[in-house]
């Protein structure tokens, strides 16, 4: 899993050095309310939507743009309406390609997502057909200098998680789906903060990229796809060598 994380880490990196933070917030907001429509909105009752709130305040997302979104999920205010859509790709190389949106318009979603796809050599492809290559996980990424390795191991482990490994200066933590609740809460409660915290999408084999060209094209595509609107997570189905991660970076 070290080549996940590693694509995590590069994805977390460009998306603090180049998005814009309205756009941000934004895509943070509407998680808010889809995980205030479904658990509630008491942060203390609904794990999901704690780790959320945490993730924004990371951002530095102002607390009324938190407090408006929790509401929207709850119903106190309109606009909380979003549909969840799941779209199936394969990007040049038949690398498989996952893409989440929540929209309020599902043909513009759609329309807009296979639009960047036919531009950049890929396409959608029959539901299942990717999506049997992925299990939904949840990760947890930890600022390595916050706590030892041994404790959170052991901490992490008892709670219920499936993996933890140290990747330069983070350590990521991998649940099952069930067990991400268990475990983002006995972090939680050890006063713990993490760098980020959410279920994802990992790929059971992923495609190493180990060409420079390659692994940029393919990370166009996922950007590009990461700068709708309507798009709220791509899960790429690779993973970037240690040889030219530097490179990528």
């Amino acid at each position: 899993m070290a080549g996940h994380s590693k694509w995590a880490n590069i994805k977390h990196k460009k998306g603090r050095a180049d998005a814009a933070r309205g756009k941000v917030f934004s895509k943070i907001a509407k998680e808010i309310i889809v995980a205030a429509s479904m658990g509630g909105g008491n942060v203390d009752d609904n794990i999901s939507l704690r780790a959320l709130v945490q993730k924004a305040k990371g951002v530095s997302m102002p607390k009324d743009n938190i407090d408006r979104a929790i509401k929207k999920g709850t119903g106190e205010l309109e606009g909380g309406t979003l549909d969840e859509c799941m779209y199936e790709a394969y990007a040049p190389g038949g690398v498989p390609l996952i893409v989440e949106a929540l929209t309020d318009n599902k043909n513009r979603a759609a329309s807009e997502i296979k639009n960047v796809l036919t531009k950049n050599g890929a396409s959608l492809a029959q539901q299942g057909a990717v999506s049997r290559m992925f299990q939904r996980k949840g990760q947890i990424l930890i600022d390595a200098s916050k706590i030892e390795e041994d404790t959170l191991m052991d901490l992490v482990l008892e709670a219920g998680a499936e993996d933890m490994q140290r990747d330069g200066d983070q350590f990521e933590v991998l649940t099952a789906f069930g067990d991400y609740a268990a475990v983002a809460n006995a972090i939680s409660e050890a006063d713990i903060e993490p760098e980020s915290s959410e279920i994802t999408m990992i790929p059971d084999m992923p495609t190493n990229i180990d060409d420079k060209d390659q692994a940029q094209k393919l990370m166009k595509l996922v950007d590009l796809l990461d700068e709708l609107d309507d798009v709220q997570n791509v899960y790429p189905g690779f993973e970037i060598d240690d040889s030219i991660v530097d490179e990528i970076e």
